[in-house]
């Protein structure tokens, strides 16, 4: 049989096929893989989801917990603040040894003071206002000393400086007998405890810059004891009376004692009685107490009067609310001396009312009036030129003050301040007193 070559179109075509058929493959090859990896990096994708899931419910398992103790944090402390508030005059009791801490604080107002022709800064001055320093540290168990010293008083006329509150405090001694908070005591020179304001007459905590017009606080050396019993507090100091810090020229004691109640957690009532003891009229020449932003002082003419003292009284009631507050003061007093020759006793009414409301964002407003009243007239500074109205015998009869003011606190340590008092009064010569408005700016500091 004849051999026959075979056919080129038959080779062409198996050769096609086959290409076509290993092609085939190895596109189904490189499929599969590219399948694989894309089923892995979905798998890896999956896991990534879950742990980022269970990371977000870590997050706001801890966010809410983060919340909640800010929650509870926050009632406490509204809950401190009432019972601080509620605490009124009475220095708390402080639970515990607070080991070796000695603590350092300082507060002063950064201020600009205007008045009338007749007022005490008719030139329009910047000054520093109050600047103190205090230092508290312990001694032993419930025991500590306690230090304030006066850089430069607003009612002082010199550049030095003066003593505050220096004392030793023994504090829960009835913890001794199973009755903690009853009875603490303290030794040295102390705030005389009568009435209300001076807790609050700092250039930070005083809602305006004026104080009222009776303004009655002291700083006296003697011992004192204070205490809780239930919801009433109280405090009882026997001091010395006379204005000298080296000596004491009577014999005769201050006694000043405070009761103070709070039926409920918005209202806050006290009442004040207080004696300045015997005065030397020229030893002593001052009280320690002071009162319409001067001194108690004799109004014997001719100096025939060797001692002098004043009583006083005063019932102090406080509504708090949120965002504010509204007070008020009812008070009197009695001047005596022992002139032999005539009577100048002389009797004294004076009263407060404030009111206090924050408005937005840190901004307040405040209003307080205030005024006294006495019969036969008596040395009455006020906003007054010291000179005019407190040292010559310039005696008045009434004089009242209406104080506006507005506020932004920063901060519990820092606020703004701005005031404006309208002030005017009678002496008892009848002539007017009508030209001692106070204007002031002042930015309260306390570290």
């Amino acid at each position: 049989m004849p051999f026959r070559r075979p056919d080129f179109a038959w080779f062409i075509g198996v050769s096609v096929l086959l290409t076509l058929m290993i092609a085939v493959g190895r596109a189904a090859d490189v499929t599969a893989a590219q399948v694989q990896e894309l089923l892995e990096q979905n798998r890896r994708l999956q896991e990534q989801v879950r742990s980022q899931q269970q990371t977000i419910e870590g997050l706001n398992a801890k966010m809410s917990e983060v919340l909640r103790a800010s929650e509870r944090h926050e009632r406490e402390l509204r809950g401190l603040s009432d019972r601080v508030e509620a605490a009124g005059a009475v220095a708390p009791v402080r639970a515990g040894n607070r080991g070796h801490e000695v603590r350092v604080s300082g507060e002063t107002g950064i201020a600009f003071f205007n008045t009338g022709i007749e007022g005490q800064f008719p030139k329009s001055e910047f000054r520093a206002d109050d600047p103190v320093i205090a230092i508290e540290a312990p001694i032993r168990k419930n025991t500590y000393i306690f230090t304030e010293l006066k850089l430069l008083m607003r009612e002082s006329n010199l550049e030095n400086f003066q003593l505050g509150e220096m004392y030793v405090d023994f504090e829960n001694v009835s913890e001794a007998w199973g009755m903690p908070g009853l009875l603490n005591f303290r030794a040295g020179r102390v705030n005389i405890p009568f009435g209300e304001e001076y807790q609050v007459r700092g250039p930070v905590a005083n809602p305006l810059i004026s104080h009222s017009l009776a303004d009655v606080w002291g700083t006296d050396e003697g011992v004192e004891i204070y205490g809780r019993i239930g919801a009433a507090q109280y405090a009882l100091a026997v001091q010395n009376g006379g204005v000298s810090r080296l000596r004491d020229f009577n014999a005769d004691k201050s006694v000043a004692a405070r009761v103070s109640w709070d039926p409920a957690r918005w209202l806050h009532l006290s009442g004040s009685a207080m004696r300045t003891g015997e005065i030397a009229s020229v030893a002593d020449n001052l009280s320690e107490v002071w009162f319409a932003n001067g001194f108690f002082r004799s109004v014997a003419p001719g100096g025939r009067a060797t001692s002098f003292w004043v009583t006083l009284q005063e019932v102090d009631a406080m509504a708090r609310w949120k965002n504010g507050h509204l007070s008020g003061t009812l008070g009197g007093a009695r001047y005596a001396d022992n002139d032999r020759v005539a009577d100048n006793s002389r009797g004294f009414h004076y009263r407060t009312l404030e009111a206090v409301q924050d408005i937005s964002g840190g901004f307040y407003g405040a209003l307080r009036y205030s005024d006294i009243r006495v019969a036969r007239g008596y040395p009455l500074a006020g906003w007054g030129a010291m000179g005019q109205f407190f040292f010559r015998p310039t005696l008045t009869t009434g004089l009242q003050r209406t104080s506006v003011g507005l506020g932004y606190r920063f901060g519990p340590p820092l606020v703004l301040k701005f005031e404006y008092a309208w002030e005017s009064g009678r002496t008892a010569s009848g002539l007017r007193r009508d030209k001692e408005d106070f204007f002031g700016t002042e930015l309260g500091v306390k570290f």
